[in-house]
């Protein structure tokens, strides 16, 4: 960009860290297995219990876990929303409009997801972790 007198004015850089390619790996697929088994059964899987793993069991940093771990979520929902739905438990207009709301959420929290230093992210994630558990003990 040139400003008014001439000059260029050059964008600062953001360093990043080097980008570690992920391969598939028996781990991977054993953490993906758990995440699977637990999402159809409790709900959970992508998020609470993949990316604490990845981060303490694969050392894949948690930035990168998180965006492994929303890829996931895709497929996973696909393989629940088949079994519920084959059983006439899917509720449509009620998971419509959760979706609707979804999608502006996540694209929100990704683009915070890239901006939050890392041990934020895992204070954050930890907090509402914590929270959770504290909110259905107590019901």
């Amino acid at each position: 960009m040139v400003t008014r007198s001439g000059t260029a004015r050059v964008a600062p850089v953001i360093a990043r860290p080097p980008v570690r390619r992920l391969a598939l790996t028996p781990q991977l697929l054993a953490i993906g297995l758990v995440g699977g088994v637990l999402s159809g059964l409790l709900g959970v899987g992508g998020g609470v219990v993949m990316v604490p793993l990845m981060v303490f069991t694969a050392g894949i940093d948690q930035r990168t876990a998180h965006a492994v771990s929303l890829g996931a979520v895709v497929a996973i929902s696909i393989g629940g929303i088949a079994t519920y739905g084959a059983a006439g438990n899917v509720r449509v207009p009620e998971a419509i409009a959760l979706t609707a709301g979804a999608v502006f959420g996540a694209r929100l929290g990704a683009r915070a997801l890239e901006r939050i230093d890392q041990r934020r992210l895992a204070l954050c994630f930890s907090t509402v972790m914590l929270l959770s558990a504290v909110l259905m003990v107590a019901r």
